[in-house]
Formats: structure tokens, sequence, C-alpha cells
């Protein structure tokens, strides 16, 4: 990795262990090992690199997401589902650093213009991939945007108490039993 990679993989890692208002250049400088200079030279400010950290990290977090999305797989749908939001729950768990970054993301999003901008674009994005989960997808794109919330509050569940956060055979479950009553 070049100067430039190294800053952008310390400004992920500061966003996921110290958010936005926490991180100095100091913190991405130490974590980078590289020097002040660096980031002035490759992205102005501070702000700016950490803009662009979490614009990658959104974007590998949308990524991860579609990932995860059954190649084909059970006939049945709420396998599928469960098997799609057990894939999901292991990503949440195993990289924790990159969904806390998404989340500081989208937390920004609220006071920038530009970042808002991209955040949904990338959901906009996701909706439409989810919506294949369940065939045809051109009948179901309602579906997309159930999944993406449903995304969203899982992921601040397993993050802020995993040790309490419902599981996918839970999510499935309490889906089917809500889609019963109505």
């Amino acid at each position: 990795m070049g100067t430039r990679e190294d800053l952008l993989t310390a400004a992920k890692q500061c966003l996921a262990e110290r958010g936005y208002a926490r991180t100095t250049v100091r913190d991405i400088v130490a974590a980078s090992g590289t020097n002040l200079a660096a980031i002035n030279y490759h992205f102005g400010t501070r702000d700016k690199l950490l803009f662009q950290a979490m614009m990658e990290s959104s974007a590998t977090a949308v990524q991860q997401i579609l990932e995860s999305l059954p190649d084909g797989g059970a006939d049945d749908p709420a396998v599928r589902l469960q098997d799609f939001l057990q894939k999901l729950i292991t990503s949440f768990t195993e990289d924790h650093a990159l969904w806390s970054a998404n989340i500081e993301s989208l937390a920004q999003a609220l006071h920038s213009p530009e970042i808002r901008t991209e955040l949904g674009n990338a959901q906009a994005t996701a909706r439409t991939e989810l919506a294949h989960l369940f065939p045809p997808a051109d009948k179901n794109s309602q579906i997309g945007a159930v999944l993406q919330t449903l995304i969203g509050g899982l992921l601040l569940q397993w993050l802020v108490d995993p040790d309490h956060a419902p599981t996918a055979a839970d999510i499935t479950a309490g889906l089917h039993n809500l889609a019963a009553r109505t």
C-alpha cells in the first residue's frame, strides 16, 4: 500500500474506534505511520480524508450486503431470507470496524449534503438489489425497501448489544408471524 491508502485505512480504523468528532489528525497519523503533511498532500484536510474514508466504508458495506444475497439456493423464501440474514449477522460480528464506520457515515450524513447524496445513492442500489432475494424483482421493489430498513435496525442492535440482538431465525419467525396477522 502507498501513503494515500495507509491514510484511508487508518481513517477508517479511527472512525470505527473513535467516531468522526473524536478522530484527530494526530490519531490518523499515528495509526497510519505517516506524517501530518501527508494528509494535506493527499486529501487537503482531515474532513476530506474522513469523507473519503466514509464513502469507501459505505460502498464496502453495501457490497457486503449484496454479497450476502444467496446465489439461488433454497426454494423456500423463508430459508433464503434466514440464510441471508445469518450471513449479514456474521459479517456484523466479523467486520465490526467496517459496520461501525458505516454507522458513523450515516450520522455524518445529517450534516453533509455530499455524504447524504452518496449514501442515498448507495441505499437506492441496495434496495434495488435486495428485491432480487424474492424474484421477480420488478414486482417486489417494496421488498427491497423493507429489507434495507430491516438491515439498518438489525445492524444497530448487533453493534450496540450483540448479546441480546435478534438472530436470523428470530427475525424470520417474527416476519412470518407478522405476515400471518396482517
